[in-house]
């Protein structure tokens, strides 16, 4: 069994492609699960990834490309579409969950025509006070041009709280991303700190934290996860 995979990412504006070659089975699957994940650091429109090189020796490595899929859903909130697989890893895919949430394709440009293009607004502000305002400006404009008006309001608090976060704790200049992909309206907020997000308690005395919990109640789901040498924190409301 061959233990080597490569992964070559090239970005063809606004999708990032992401070539694999070599043998993809459990030992090499982490690998895969890695440039996959860092290939969505820079939110692209899409992810696609070109299996034509390929062999897949454990069927259950497939399972790499939903779980990239799961998490790409949730931030960047981007789709992840598989191309030219062989015979046997489309018979492969055909046959397990993996097809449920990634789309296969026959060929790189028939994946870029499906990861259909993606409604989104982004920013880059610096860890001052204004940013919260500036951030609430943000996504109120992008309800407005989406027809979003229910979504509004609690989506401006939201993405205030996770610019504060930045602002108190981080301190590092952050991109600041609305995106609607419906059923959910997505906010994402990426810095230059690796320490991960975390609500505080339940003490009314504490100095911090709050903002996290507040957006814990208001999110349908929410979470904090490594991008590049910082993190995203994510939010996803619905999209009404």
């Amino acid at each position: 069994m061959s233990s080597r995979i490569t992964c070559e990412v090239r970005t063809t504006a606004p999708v990032a492609v992401v070539r694999l070659a070599g043998a993809l089975h459990l030992g090499t699957m982490r690998s895969v699960h890695r440039a996959l994940s860092d290939a969505l650091v820079d939110q692209p429109e899409a992810l696609v990834v070109d299996m034509a090189e390929v062999s897949v020796e454990d069927r259950l490595a497939l399972s790499v490309f939903a779980a990239t899929a799961r998490r790409a859903e949730e931030w960047p909130a981007v789709p992840v579409v598989l191309c030219a697989p062989s015979p046997v890893a489309a018979r492969w895919l055909a046959e397990s969950t993996t097809c449920r949430v990634v789309p296969v394709t026959a060929d790189c440009a028939e994946a870029t025509r499906v990861a259909s293009a993606t409604l989104r607004m982004r920013a880059r502000l610096e860890p001052v006070a204004e940013a919260c305002r500036r951030a609430r400006e943000l996504v109120t404009d992008a309800c407005a041009r989406w027809n979003l008006p229910e979504a509004a309001g609690p989506a401006a608090l939201v993405l205030s709280e996770l610019v504060g976060n930045v602002v108190r704790h981080a301190g590092t200049p952050m991109q600041v991303t609305v995106t609607l992909r419906r059923p959910y309206l997505h906010l994402a907020v990426v810095d230059g700190s690796c320490a991960q997000a975390q609500p505080g308690g339940t003490d009314l005395h504490a100095e911090g934290g709050r903002g996290l919990m507040l957006v814990r109640e208001l999110a349908q789901r929410w979470g904090s996860v490594p991008a590049g040498q910082g993190k995203a924190v994510w939010a996803m409301l619905p999209a009404t």
